[in-house]
C-alpha cells in the first residue's frame, strides 16, 4: 500500500497527533490514479528486472543454514572503497559505491558459474522523477526496481569500477517515461514479480526518516529493518540503514545481510580483502544485538 517514504509520512502523522496536533502537518494525498497505466498500455522501455528466469541450477538461496550478520560502514570504510574506483567515479554516491562493492562480494561468495547472469536491483524513489512530480503528501508506492545485468564472471573478475558504472546506469534510467512504461507493463503482464534468480536487491533507507519519528518519547534509537534478506525469498534483499556505532563513536550505515553460513564466511573474507589493512568490518555483538 505504501513505500518507505509513504510509511514514514504515515508514522510521522501519527506521532504528531500523539503529541497533541489536531491534524498532520502534511495532509495525506490519495490520487492513486496518477500512476494509472495508459490506454492503451505501451511498454516503451526495457525492464529486465521482470525477466522470467528459470532457476535451472538451483541458485535460489535455500532456507536452511542461513547466517544473519550486520556490516557497519563508517567514514573509514567508505574512504577505503573510494580509493578502489577510477577518478571519474570519486563523486559517486555512497549508496552507489556500497552497492557495487556488496554486489561483487556477494556474487563471489555464492560461487556462481562464470557464464550465469546476475542482477543488481536498486530500489529508487521516483516521486521527483515524474513530470510533474508526485504531490507532497502522496503515500502510495512511488518507487522503481531498475536493474543492472551482467555475468558472474565479468562482475567478479573486473574491478569495482565496472560494477559501479552498471549501478549508476541503472539508477539514471528511472525517468517519467520509464515509470509510465512500468505502469503499462504491470497491466500488460499481470503484475509480474521482479526476478529473484541470481538477483540482489538493495534499498537505501538512510534518508527515509524512520529514526525521526516521535510519538512523544523522543526520536528512535534505531529505525529500520530487523534482519537482512527477509521477505518472500530469503537472502535477496538488503537495506542501508543510518546507524551510530557506539563502540567507535561514528555515524555511518549498517547493512543487515543474510546468506548461507558458508557463503557468509566467504563474503566476509571478500569484503575484508577490499579494506585491508583496516580493522575487521564485522561487529555483530555491539551493532544490533536484539535481532542480528
Amino acid at each position: 500500500m505504501s513505500d518507505a517514504a509513504g510509511l514514514v509520512q504515515f508514522m510521522t502523522a501519527l506521532g504528531e497527533i500523539a503529541r497533541g496536533a489536531d491534524s498532520p502537518s502534511i495532509p495525506p494525498v490519495w490520487q492513486r490514479e496518477l500512476l494509472n497505466a495508459r490506454n492503451p498500455p505501451r511498454v516503451t522501455c526495457e525492464h529486465r528486472e521482470y525477466d522470467q528466469v528459470a532457476d535451472t541450477k538451483g541458485t535460489i538461496i535455500p532456507l536452511d543454514d542461513m547466517a544473519h550478520r550486520s556490516f557497519f560502514f563508517g567514514p573509514t570504510e567508505v574512504t577505503a572503497l573510494r580509493k578502489l574506483v577510477p577518478p571519474q567515479f570519486h563523486k559517486a554516491s555512497t549508496f552507489e559505491l556500497l552497492t557495487a562493492c556488496l554486489w561483487k562480494c556477494r556474487t563471489a561468495a555464492l560461487k556462481m558459474d562464470a557464464e550465469e547472469e546476475v542482477r543488481i536491483i536498486c530500489i529508487v524513489n521516483a516521486r521527483s522523477r515524474f513530470n510533474p512530480p508526485l504531490p507532497r503528501g502522496y503515500y502510495g508506492n512511488g518507487f522503481a526496481f531498475p536493474v543492472a545485468v551482467t555475468t558472474a564472471g565479468k562482475l567478479c573478475k573486473n574491478p569495482i569500477g565496472y560494477a559501479l558504472e552498471l549501478v549508476k546506469r541503472a539508477k539514471d534510467a528511472v525517468t517519467d517515461k520509464y515509470m509510465r512504461s512500468v505502469a503499462d507493463l504491470m497491466v500488460s503482464k499481470g503484475r509480474p514479480h521482479f526476478t529473484v534468480v541470481r538477483s540482489y536487491l538493495v534499498s537505501d533507507l538512510t534518508h527515509a526518516g524512520f529514526g525521526d519519528v516521535d510519538v512523544g518519547w523522543g526520536k528512535a534509537v534505531y529505525g529500520g529493518a530487523a534482519k537482512g534478506g527477509v521477505g518472500a525469498v530469503p537472502g535477496v534483499a538488503s537495506f542501508y540503514i543510518p546507524f551510530k556505532n557506539m563502540v567507535r563513536g561514528e555515524q555511518g550505515i549498517v547493512v543487515p545481510l543474510c546468506l548461507p553460513a558458508q557463503a557468509m564466511d566467504t563474503f566476509v573474507t571478500e569484503l575484508d580483502s577490499l579494506l585491508k589493512p583496516k580493522a575487521p568490518l564485522i561487529n555483530t555483538t555491539h551493532l544490533i544485538p536484539s535481532s542480528l
